[in-house]
């Protein structure tokens, strides 16, 4: 588990090598971008209502809007089934896979721009090779030059929210710590920041002062230029849980419940795909061990409405605790209980997630 903790967290420490690789693709390599052929966050959007147990309660037919009001930035997690340390730009269907998954669901309201960046493999996380301090930095490096290339060429001004989880987390902590937080310009165009399963950090007791000097937890849904970020578990965290905690003094861990940014439980809504995750891959089978079931629909999403109930636990551990209702699935830990449910971070509440974004970038469009 140490070198799962180090590799989790090399991105973070190695920023400032990222920003000298000189290996960076000179053209970003978009997974998501709007008008780019066969894109997989470009999906329709009708969603089937699900009871708790799979009951089929009604359709709803989404549009996508035809001129989105703000853009969102997604930064996908390690998925990478490459035998090389570091993936190269490949577009692999484990990509395709986790941008429907985790970000394609955000195109109800945004264009959504996801960099191909060269990421530490999951063979490079299970410790089956070892990556070289330059490779491990090329990750920041590619996704820190995709958000340049954004600014500069595609964001005009807009209002753009960052969406991340595990290693993808990793990486924008510090883009927004060495990009955003720093200049009050680019404060400005931060709706907010979505930052799964990557322990953001801030000061004991306080919403700031961890990761960020301005930057914020949100705790209000009109509140912006704020972080939301938790990681999931189906019990209280064992006091050796790989998220949730850290060991820097005078910090800890932000969980923020998006169903109750001010406190408090709430009941949250699973979305989930009907497609499964890309066949025989590793994250495919890591999540038939959570025991998530694929949405029995004939629409492209499955959704529970208020299917399980969540509290940000509080002590040595803070994280989202989730407990099922009404009969949802119980999921079980993977690969071992001190990752809790990292695997379902991104669906767990992708509900309450999508309507949040959307209410926080009208907020935001009627302040600017």
């Amino acid at each position: 588990m140490r070198r799962v903790r180090l590799l989790l967290g090399a991105t973070v420490t190695l920023a400032l090598l990222g920003a000298l690789a000189g290996s960076a693709t000179a053209k970003t390599v978009w997974l998501c971008k709007p008008g780019k052929a066969d894109n997989p966050c470009d999906v329709s959007l009708n969603t089937t209502l699900l009871s708790p147990t799979g009951k089929k309660l009604g359709v709803q037919h989404i549009k996508r809007p035809r001129r989105p009001k703000f853009d969102c930035f997604y930064v996908y997690p390690t998925v990478s089934d490459q035998k090389t340390a570091t993936a190269n730009f490949n577009i692999d269907p484990e990509l395709r896979s986790i941008a429907l998954y985790q970000a394609a669901r955000y195109s109800s309201d945004c264009r959504v721009y996801a960099p191909v960046y060269r990421q530490n493999t999951l063979a490079s996380l299970l410790g089956q090779v070892q990556a070289t301090p330059e490779e491990r930095a090329y990750a920041y490096a590619d996704v820190r030059a995709a958000w340049r290339d954004y600014l500069r060429n595609y964001n005009h001004g807009r209002g753009v929210v960052l969406i991340g989880h595990s290693q993808g987390t990793y990486i924008l902590r510090p883009l927004i710590e060495n990009e955003i937080d720093p200049k009050r310009s680019a404060r400005k165009r931060l709706i907010s920041a979505v930052l799964l399963g990557g322990n953001v950090l801030v000061k004991k007791g306080s919403d700031v002062g961890g990761d960020f000097k301005h930057v914020r937890a949100c705790r209000s849904r009109s509140q912006i230029g704020c972080v939301i970020a938790f990681s999931t578990f189906g019990e209280t965290p064992p006091a050796n849980a790989l998220f949730g905690r850290t060991g820097e003094a005078g910090q800890q861990v932000l969980c923020t419940n998006p169903a109750a940014l001010g406190g408090g439980s709430a009941k949250i809504t699973p979305i989930q795909p009907r497609e499964p995750f890309a066949p025989g891959t590793t994250i495919a089978g890591a999540i038939s061990l959570v025991g998530v079931p694929q949405p029995d629909v004939s629409t492209t999403w499955g959704e529970s409405p208020n299917a399980y109930r969540a509290r940000c636990s509080t002590g040595a551990v803070n994280a989202l605790v989730i407990s099922p209702l009404r009969g949802a699935p119980v999921f079980h830990w993977s690969p071992d209980a001190t990752w809790g449910l990292h695997l379902v971070d991104a669906n767990i509440a992708l509900g309450n997630l999508v309507g949040l974004v959307r209410h926080q970038a009208a907020v935001w469009r009627s302040a600017h």
